[in-house]
């Protein structure tokens, strides 16, 4: 019977933009998941977890009471839950990269606007109420909060609302409805959140083991292996370009005097321009590789 106290438990969206992310990276994990025990729950098969498929909104509430162990949700829908019940108890254990979205005021095409001043006394529509309040309350502007729970980038044209502010993704939404988006109130990802309940010695472990393996996909989602040559005179200079590289590995090449062999993970991206740099700077036979795992 679900929730089985042996085991921990992870909240996700059930559909929607974050569901098919949320499987894989516990895909990348190691977590082999069965066929679902029904819509509402599925079960690893090679570790002590199930998860559990619930709308988005529902994902805070479900962590913060401790049903859930962890949950992976978009930080928009995070922190108007926060905003709401500021004592509730989670915490957020890593920024996941997919799923960004911003959060941005909206106005009908041909309208003006001037920064956060022109929306003093004008009706805003927003499914995020609290976060646009929270906003509206650091720019020192007083207006109308009109809080809908869809459709939102309808309520100009039906005279609902001024301005809208909704989360955009690709603006297509905005264009197909006469909207121009005029500023950025908030920008979101995916997070993974934790519940502060207190678990067993033996479900904590696990819970470590988890997260280990997360943040160990996040590790490589950028970082790459590279591989080089150069000479002695050349290792600061070639240590100094390489990007996010922490003390690189430096051997002696074989039967070839002054001359070694650099290995480093670099933990950001590398660009062509890189490695021209690393060229210029007398690195030779450059390898970059991909990492396929990484335990941080």
């Amino acid at each position: 019977m679900f929730p089985d106290p042996a085991r921990l438990h992870i909240a996700i969206q059930k559909n929607g933009r974050l569901a098919d992310y949320s499987q894989d990276l516990l895909r990348e994990a190691g977590v082999r998941v069965a066929k679902g025990i029904n819509d509402l729950a599925a079960r690893a098969e090679n570790f002590p977890l199930d998860l559990l498929f619930v709308r988005d909104d529902d994902i805070p509430t479900f962590v913060a009471d401790g049903v859930c162990d962890f949950g992976i949700v978009g930080r928009n829908v995070l922190d108007e839950f926060a905003l709401a019940h500021p004592e509730a108890g989670f915490d957020v254990v890593a920024a996941l990269g997919f799923g960004r979205c911003t959060l941005k005021i909206a106005g009908l095409e041909g309208g003006s606007y001037d920064g956060a001043e022109s929306l003093r006394g004008k009706r805003i529509a927003t499914s995020y109420p609290r976060i646009l309040g929270d906003f509206l309350a650091r720019a020192g502007v007083a207006a109308s909060i009109v809080t809908m729970n869809g459709a939102v980038e309808l309520a100009p044209r039906l005279g609902i609302a001024d301005f809208i502010c909704d989360i955009v993704s690709t603006g297509a939404t905005l264009d197909a409805n006469g909207l121009v988006a005029r500023e950025t109130v908030y920008a979101s990802e995916a997070v993974l959140v934790r519940s502060r309940r207190a678990l067993t010695p033996g479900m904590a472990a696990f819970a470590e083991q988890l997260t280990g393996r997360i943040d160990g996909v996040l590790a490589t989602k950028e970082s790459k292996y590279i591989m080089l040559n150069a000479a002695s005179e050349s290792l600061a200079e070639i240590t100094r370009i390489l990007p996010g590289a922490d003390a690189p590995t430096v051997l002696p090449l074989h039967g070839r005097p002054g001359q070694f062999a650099i290995h480093a993970v670099c933990q950001e991206s590398i660009f062509w321009e890189t490695l021209q740099r690393l060229k210029a700077a007398g690195a030779s036979a450059i390898l970059v590789v991909p990492i396929e795992k990484m335990m941080m």
